[in-house]
């Protein structure tokens, strides 16, 4: 469905249920760069947790309108008018590497909302208080360009390659068999153009627009241990400066295998919704 929420801008929203309402609701974030559609996996286990399962397409992507010069706490923003127009009263959020910003930042302005937020292989808010790009396939050359602004990224764009090494085995595991949704969403995303990935670049390395000490629900980390686009250490800074976290850290995985903990993670939110 696509909702018209302020400035006239629209929002594309994938809805498990049509609009039936269920004993719990979780909003799905996205990685960068995807369509917003919900991948099977998801699906299947919401529907066996009787979860109401909402996904949307992050601005520029898909059919949702861009937002010039975006931060991440503007993604709450949309959250919040998605959840109006659905009538959604308290609801879980999740957020997979680049969703996992947006989904902290909805924890975090959204009030009590939100119940219970967890995320995988996320970033942390760019800072100097350890090395961030430490362990990123490459030393993470396109956000070490998006540091130095919206040209010098736009100009790593139009030469980038995908470096091979950025996956392991498990990764490429997944991609072929239980997350093949993912893989085909991501090319759809990327035949769209790169102007919404290049987006959420810069917002993940300028000021993210929230206080993690003001996020009061439970917030659950998974990280993997061998991911080389994410590595663990954003996970352990965070856990360490949330009111109420705890990292479930999974030493094999990648960055595509971690989100096995994503189905896994429903129980959690089960638990914490009830």
């Amino acid at each position: 469905m696509q909702l018209t929420v302020a400035d006239d801008r629209t929002l594309e929203v994938h809805d498990s249920t049509n609009g039936v309402e269920a004993p719990l609701t979780v909003i799905w974030h996205h990685g960068s760069p995807q369509t917003g559609a919900p991948l099977g996996p998801h699906l299947r286990s919401a529907s066996a947790r009787d979860i109401r399962w909402i996904s949307f397409a992050r601005a520029g992507y898909g059919a949702t309108s861009a937002l010039a010069n975006r931060s991440v706490a503007d993604g709450a923003a949309d959250v919040e008018q998605i959840a109006d127009a659905l009538g959604l009263g308290r609801f879980a959020v999740m957020g997979a590497s680049g969703g996992g910003p947006h989904a902290i930042a909805a924890a975090a302005l959204l009030g009590d909302r939100v119940f219970a937020a967890a995320t995988f292989a996320t970033l942390a808010p760019y800072t100097t208080e350890f090395d961030w790009f430490a362990g990123m396939a490459g030393g993470g050359p396109a956000l070490v360009s998006a540091l130095q602004g919206r040209a010098a990224r736009e100009d790593f764009e139009a030469t980038a390659e995908f470096d091979g090494e950025s996956f392991n085995a498990r990764d490429y595991a997944a991609l072929s068999d239980g997350w093949v949704s993912l893989d085909e969403d991501v090319q759809l995303a990327g035949a769209a153009g790169s102007a919404a990935l290049i987006d959420d670049d810069l917002a993940f390395v300028t000021p993210w627009g929230i206080e993690l000490d003001s996020i009061a629900a439970p917030v659950l980390l998974a990280h993997g241990g061998d991911d080389r686009v994410v590595p663990a250490a954003h996970s352990r800074w965070l856990v360490d400066r949330l009111p109420d976290a705890e990292l479930w850290f999974r030493p094999r995985d990648g960055h595509i295998s971690i989100l096995d903990a994503s189905t896994l993670a429903l129980d959690w939110l089960v638990q914490r919704g009830s």
